[in-house]
């Protein structure tokens, strides 16, 4: 099947892009940070928040650093202005990290600021395994100024453990996700049923130690297993929230909802979109094979 997909994310490359937007446009809100702020109201609409991300990634220059800070300041402007439900999420690649720590450090501290004048939050976003380290360091400089910020850990990864430990002691604001990077079994848990197993024992790990914690997953395994471990240990309710990406199992975002939890939906736009959906093709290609079904089934 990995052949397969492989094939297919050659194939989709190979398509004019108003095709492959046939199907990213599903899974992102559009190009403009006003298409962004229609998801968001129509979120919020049905009791759910949202956390907003300018597409975009590791950069080769300080200017284009800047011109994504400049766009993070827009949108927690717009965010204000709006009075929408919804915070910030960032990758700190696309404001310098790997070209200067400092640099991106004094950029993100521009970014917190303004968020915490307008009493909001910015999650610091989690990349491949050349930025774990860094991007932790980063993080916990950042708390030592700002509590409004808070990172994403990866349960494939076998060192977030010992990773969560440290910045337990530090208060930290979690988003657990399972990770989408390839990374080599060296360092990365390979089989499913591991990584469901350490994303449980994390959880516990992060919620027993009274830290906040966004439980970002699609699996309905994790879901339910997140569901049970809440019951029997009565952790209360503002302890925790459910994240997703948007367009991604609504159902279940749905049943969340219903169901009296918190849930934030990622919503990602920009002009980007392209090499972000490619970019993501290449790192998870099972996910070509359903962009080429949704393709080839529309009416």
């Amino acid at each position: 099947m990995n052949a397969i997909n492989n094939f297919i994310v050659k194939i989709v490359k190979m398509m004019p892009k108003p095709v492959v937007f046939i199907f990213a446009k599903k899974y992102i809100a559009g190009e403009r940070l006003e298409d962004a702020v229609k998801v968001v109201k129509e979120l919020n609409a049905k009791g759910i928040m949202a956390t907003m991300d300018v597409l975009g990634e590791s950069i080769s220059s300080k200017k284009e650093a800047e011109d994504a800070k400049m766009e993070c300041l827009r949108v927690l402007d717009t965010i204000n202005e709006n009075k929408l439900n919804a915070n910030l999420s960032v990758k700190p690649t696309q404001l310098g990290l790997g070209i200067d720590p400092d640099f991106c450090y004094t950029l993100l501290s521009e970014i917190l600021e303004k968020a915490k004048a307008y009493n909001n939050f910015v999650r610091i976003d989690m990349e491949d395994s050349p930025y774990t380290t860094s991007t932790i360091e980063l993080v916990l400089r950042l708390k030592q100024k700002f509590e409004n910020t808070g990172i994403v850990v990866q349960a494939y990864l076998k060192r977030t453990a010992q990773d969560v430990v440290e910045m337990n002691k530090h208060g930290m604001n979690y988003r657990l996700c399972k990770g989408i990077y390839v990374e080599p079994a060296e360092i990365a848990y390979k089989e499913r049923q591991e990584v469901r197993d350490n994303y449980l024992k994390l959880l516990q790990l992060m919620l027993d130690n009274g830290n906040y914690t966004g439980i970002a997953t699609h699996d309905d395994y994790l879901v339910e297993g997140a569901y049970k471990l809440i019951k029997e240990k009565k952790y209360s309710r503002d302890k925790f929230e459910f994240q997703m990406l948007y367009g991604v199992k609504e159902n279940l975002r749905d049943k969340i909802n219903k169901d009296g939890h918190k849930i934030r939906i990622y919503v990602p736009y920009g002009k980007q979109w392209y090499a972000y959906s490619i970019r993501r093709l290449k790192e998870n290609p099972q996910v070509a094979w359903y962009i080429f079904k949704s393709i080839f089934s529309l009416n």
